[in-house]
């Protein structure tokens, strides 16, 4: 049985989600609140997206670096939610800043190099730039 993401870009993927922890949104296309789930399907959606460009010198190293940066706003997300001081969540959530902010321009860098991929990388950068923008607030507002 497939699930619908709870996001708005493809999964890219026949195959059925075997890891989830359930996710928040009701009305379809509608993202989830539960930003630990919603950071884990971009990561997942990231990873997939990953193994359809081809690769080449260039594009090894978009790659890495992609992945890198797509899956660890999730980690650091969740490690801010562990955090044991202030100081110690506005720390994570800035790296989480930085890690959407990047993932946005490796995005960028592969929809140059493969043009194919262009609508594939434009749905994500949606995603990360949405997650860019909730983290940064998170920041602010913690700094307050």
């Amino acid at each position: 049985m497939k699930e619908s993401s709870p996001v708005g870009y493809s999964k890219g993927s026949s195959q059925p989600w075997v890891l989830n922890e359930g996710s928040n949104a009701t009305v379809p296309g509608q993202h989830a609140f539960d930003l630990e789930e919603r950071t884990a399907v971009f990561g997942d959606a990231i990873v997939r997206f990953s193994k359809r460009i081809p690769r080449d010198p260039t594009n090894n190293r978009l790659i890495d670096q992609l992945v890198g940066c797509g899956t660890s706003a999730g980690a650091n997300y969740r490690e801010a939610n562990e955090s044991v001081s202030k100081k110690d969540f506005l720390f994570s959530t800035s790296r989480c800043v930085k890690e959407a902010k990047e993932t946005k321009c490796f995005l960028r860098m592969v929809a140059a190099s493969e043009e194919q991929l262009v609508k594939n990388a434009r749905e994500l950068y949606r995603e990360a730039h949405e997650l860019h923008m909730i983290f940064a607030s998170m920041f602010r507002k913690g700094r307050r």
